[in-house]
């Protein structure tokens, strides 16, 4: 009886190989450079929130803000790096992490600053969403292998991304 097991476990594993049913390499993250007239905005807010920190005598504060500035300031002049991104029999594949199909639950395309993002919402221990440029890879090829294991459902809006999205509507910070 032990021989059996051993037998369909074996032929269980060799049922459930890894294929990859779609693979494609992209940015890790949208990449667009800043301009003089939007560094020049942003570092004239930072100034005027610094001055009013100095009559407020917030010198920490002062500090995080400058340390905050330098910090966007080189994020955004450092091109993201390349990774590859996988959609296999077994899960999705990005960035070197795997996720199981039991993990991911649903997944939607969006348009941002002239790139086409997949975003795949996962259960971990919190919750995860994987974002992904399609690069050349098309949507509907994406969309075909994705329907067959998840659910393709843009999830609404909470009140933290209708605030941002009213804030950059009524301070427009210059065209990058």
């Amino acid at each position: 009886m032990p021989a059996q097991a051993k037998a369909q476990t074996s032929t269980l594993k060799s049922q459930s190989t890894l294929q990859v049913l779609l693979s494609w390499k992209s940015p890790t993250t949208v990449f667009k450079k800043i301009n003089r007239e939007y560094i020049t905005t942003i570092s004239a807010i930072l100034v005027l929130i610094g001055v009013i920190l100095i009559f407020l005598k917030e010198w920490f504060l002062i500090a995080v803000l400058v340390a905050l500035g330098f910090f966007y300031f080189i994020l955004s002049t450092i091109k993201p790096e390349e990774t590859e991104h996988q959609i296999t029999n077994q899960g999705v594949v990005t960035a070197g992490k795997a996720y199981s199909w039991d993990q991911l639950v649903r997944f939607w395309f969006e348009q941002k600053d002239d790139q086409k993002m997949l975003f795949i919402d996962a259960i971990d221990r919190i919750n995860l969403r994987l974002t992904m440029l399609l690069s050349d890879k098309s949507e509907e090829q994406i969309r075909k292998v994705l329907t067959s294991y998840l659910i393709e459902e843009k999830p609404e809006n909470t009140w933290v991304d209708k605030a941002g999205e009213w804030v950059s509507r009524q301070v427009p910070l210059g065209k990058s």
